[in-house]
């Protein structure tokens, strides 16, 4: 049985605790990291924070769930059988004749119109609109939190198979060299010389664009800023005597890849990594800002920017898109230069022993004294 402490079940090594530490020690990027899981987190449940449908429905003592389920207008005593429109003042009503309901902090979905604007749209903030409307009357604060959550899980996917494939195109190139390494080079040459965002905006043209479709496309090129840094890096280790001797030993060369040359390129990935984050959300906002992104209403930063463009009496569109962009984007490179510090195998622990605090204390200040 090994000693190691556990977490979760899972065994914690000696290495793991260590770069847990050396992260830690890195002050801003802990906070960071804690900031931005709890903005993230709360976006992950923006349907129960801003939604137009409420969270529980009490009516003639059965329970409802609309968030989750689409209910009839006739199943609260209505008369048509299309679902139930719940800020109708009439639906309302009805409901609460016979119940009650529980509704988010947020009456409003990114879709939502509200028709009842004592001013013309764009309205400035209010108790009721908290960030204000956009020009077609929708909250900004609920397009904010589905917006923040569409860009952030476009930016980690993007970068999550960015990284796959370009950490092993590089250790292709690096490890086997020859033949191998100057095909690809050159096919990398050919392939990142196609201009990306013209190709985007002149297939947006022909398709309609989605999710998964601008995540597809934007994939075809993310990759190839991480190749070079891990070819350099197999190209440098793979003549160690550790690999030789790992050779010698009949270890097949996947292996070698994976478990012997693979964490020395880490560090040099996860430096790019935040770069292909930033890069991906700030692309995303570009095309959103274009108008050849996401389909058209979808809750988008980018389109809160152009909508402060179009609406420049109307400051609060601009400023909260660029305010939310800004921290989001300054709270990612934080946490990847803790994670890049945590992962350098040479770097110590930061955190300073008691042990050795007390030896530096009673060390000599000058040479003068150690001479005495």
């Amino acid at each position: 049985m090994s000693g190691h402490p556990t977490f979760l079940g899972i065994r914690v090594t000696p290495l793991t605790q260590r770069r847990w530490q050396n992260f830690r020690a890195n002050r801003r990027g802990f906070w960071s990291l804690w900031l931005f899981l709890g903005l993230f987190g709360l976006s992950l449940f923006a349907e129960f924070i801003a939604n137009d449908k409420p969270l529980y429905v009490s009516f003639a003592g059965a329970s409802y769930f609309p968030v989750f389920v689409a209910y009839p207008e006739t199943a609260f005593g209505g008369d048509f059988e299309t679902e139930t429109e719940y800020r109708d003042p009439f639906v309302i009503e009805l409901i609460e004749e016979q119940g009650w309901i529980l509704w988010p902090p947020v009456r409003y979905s990114y879709r939502t119109i509200n028709y009842d604007l004592p001013v013309p749209a764009p309205a400035p903030p209010s108790t009721e609109n908290l960030l204000g409307t956009d020009d077609q009357a929708r909250d900004v604060f609920a397009r904010l939190i589905y917006g923040f959550r569409i860009s952030v899980l476009f930016g980690l996917v993007l970068t999550i198979f960015s990284t796959v494939i370009g950490v092993a195109a590089g250790a292709v190139q690096g490890y086997f060299g020859g033949w191998t390494d100057l095909l690809f080079q050159r096919f990398m040459e050919i392939w990142s010389g196609l201009p990306t965002l013209y190709l985007l905006i002149i297939l947006a043209s022909f398709v309609e664009p989605n999710f998964w479709w601008l995540l597809g496309l934007m994939l075809l090129f993310s990759w190839m800023s991480l190749v070079g840094v891990v070819r350099a890096e197999f190209l440098r280790a793979r003549n160690f005597d550790y690999v030789r001797a790992a050779r010698a030993l009949g270890v097949s060369n996947g292996m070698i890849m994976f478990k012997h040359v693979l964490p020395n390129a880490m560090v040099a990935s996860i430096t790019f990594m935040p770069f292909i984050l930033s890069g991906s959300i700030t692309t995303l906002t570009a095309l959103d800002f274009l108008g050849f992104g996401l389909p058209p209403g979808s809750p988008s930063l980018g389109e809160m920017l152009q909508q402060g463009k179009s609406n420049l009496q109307a400051p609060w569109l601009g400023i909260t898109a660029f305010v939310v962009i800004s921290v989001m984007l300054t709270l990612l490179i934080f946490i990847f230069e803790g994670v890049r510090d945590a992962f350098d195998p040479r770097k110590g622990i930061a955190a300073t022993t008691p042990i050795t605090a007390e030896r530096t204390r009673a060390a000599p200040a000058t040479a003068k004294e150690a001479a005495e």
